[in-house]
């Protein structure tokens, strides 16, 4: 899971790449520095907002995402026997702890 800050530190840096895109193909089409930065300020300002929505909106979507056995446990600081048993048998559950395979070379 990302945090809002991530996802708008990530917004601002693609826009970034965009705003140069738009700015220098609105240029070459108007030839005029006003109406350039206005579109390309009311678009980015648009397009910003709306991809930070967008990543929020798929950080709620579990669909393609791999969860590792062991998220479902609550993190403490000192395990008991009985902790280290349930993780064990999660790990085996989902393969994690198999032993790996003897090559013949």
């Amino acid at each position: 899971m990302e945090t809002p800050a991530r996802s708008w530190a990530k917004s601002f840096s693609w826009r970034i790449v965009g705003i140069v895109i738009l700015g220098a193909i609105t240029y070459w089409m108007t030839g005029s520095w006003e109406k350039t930065g206005g579109v390309t300020a009311l678009f980015h300002a648009i397009r910003m907002v709306l991809y930070y929505w967008h990543e929020r909106l798929w950080e709620k979507v579990a669909w393609g995402r791999f969860r590792h056995p062991l998220d479902c446990l609550p993190v403490r600081k000192d395990l008991t026997p009985k902790d280290y048993e349930i993780i064990r048998s999660l790990l085996d559950e989902h393969r994690y702890s198999a032993k790996e395979p003897e090559y013949q070379i």
